[in-house]
């Protein structure tokens, strides 16, 4: 049984392929740009390598640098940035130096009258050796960790992630 195509029905297949070859060519790339981080690798678990031994970290908190690449868009630069590093016991704590209160930078044993707690500038801010916030000061919370590791002898720092200690 032989079917004939009318030249109605002909147009109609004609512009409906022509059509849906259009919407897929606008509908695959925007679908490819969702879900492309999806399938990209992390390097946020990476641990990065400092230049301190791990032997020669003390129970006094010191400040180690460490340099990482961060990817703005299109833009990568290389960033430095440091964490106070500290010995407690056996286990080796790094702390994020940026206060809870607005974020501005904490030093350790920087105010005479607190020697032994980081102290915040900004708004008189204190905090414990632990990371945990002096209450009545300003900080509405602890110091956030970072993850520490070991590589041939040096320390590595990873992600950060709340503090553990309090």
């Amino acid at each position: 049984m032989s079917q004939k195509v009318t030249r109605r029905q002909f147009l109609n297949y004609s512009l409906m392929g022509v059509g849906s070859f259009m919407a897929a060519g606008m509908i695959l790339p925007m679908g490819r740009f969702a879900l492309d981080p999806l399938f990209k690798e992390s390097s946020a678990g990476d641990m990065i390598a400092t230049s301190v031994k791990v032997d020669d970290i003390t129970e006094e908190p010191v400040s180690v640098d460490f340099t990482y690449e961060q990817k703005d868009g299109w833009y990568v630069s290389e960033v430095t940035d440091f964490a106070w590093v500290y010995r407690d016991g056996d286990k080796i704590i790094a702390l994020s130096p940026v206060c809870k209160h607005l974020g501005c930078t904490v030093s350790w044993a920087s105010d005479a009258n607190n020697p032994d707690r980081f102290f915040c500038p900004c708004h008189n801010g204190l905090y414990e050796k632990s990371g945990e916030n002096v209450p009545g000061t300003p900080p509405r919370g602890p110091l956030d960790m970072y993850e520490v590791g070991e590589s041939d002898g040096f320390l590595t720092i990873g992600a950060i992630k709340e503090n553990e200690l309090v």
